[in-house]
């Protein structure tokens, strides 16, 4: 066992492995670009295309979700060390909205990325949990000691 692993709370297994499901959505919204690449003829370094809307739209998928991963990593990993179960059971229900968000957009229609803002929810959860945990460190609420460390 790890020097440090008896410190985190039970179940915060979970939490790391929803982290690593964040990695396979990535990959997979990724394959779906070099797919679309090929599909649309959009060579490298070109991010996005002066012809293909579809292509455009799902490369937008996989750019949104690249620039909001370190904010939701960082919520799920801090909000779990007080709120292991449900920040896990949250980062899991953000994952299947950004799949949700994807599908739609994936249609070449960017109005139908609206089917993964529950989404956004979950975010607000998370940042809840992450303020709680703050103002128990801070001492601002009781929570009491932790008798692990």
């Amino acid at each position: 066992m790890s020097k440090f692993a008896h410190c985190l709370p039970d179940g915060y297994g979970y939490v790391v492995l929803v982290g690593v499901g964040s990695t396979f959505v990535n990959m997979w919204m990724a394959v779906n670009v070099m797919r679309a690449r090929k599909k649309y003829e959009v060579e490298y370094p070109d991010l996005y295309s002066k012809t293909s809307k579809e292509f455009n739209c799902i490369q937008r998928v996989h750019q949104h979700t690249l620039e909001s991963q370190s904010q939701f990593l960082m919520l799920l990993f801090i909000g779990g060390l007080q709120y292991p179960k449900i920040t896990a059971a949250t980062g899991v229900v953000y994952l299947i909205a950004r799949i949700a968000y994807a599908s739609g957009y994936y249609t070449g229609d960017p109005s139908k990325r609206r089917r993964g803002a529950f989404g956004h929810f979950a975010e607000l959860v998370l940042l809840g949990n992450v303020i709680s945990f703050a103002c128990h460190q801070l001492k601002w609420i009781p929570f009491g000691k932790c008798t692990r460390c």
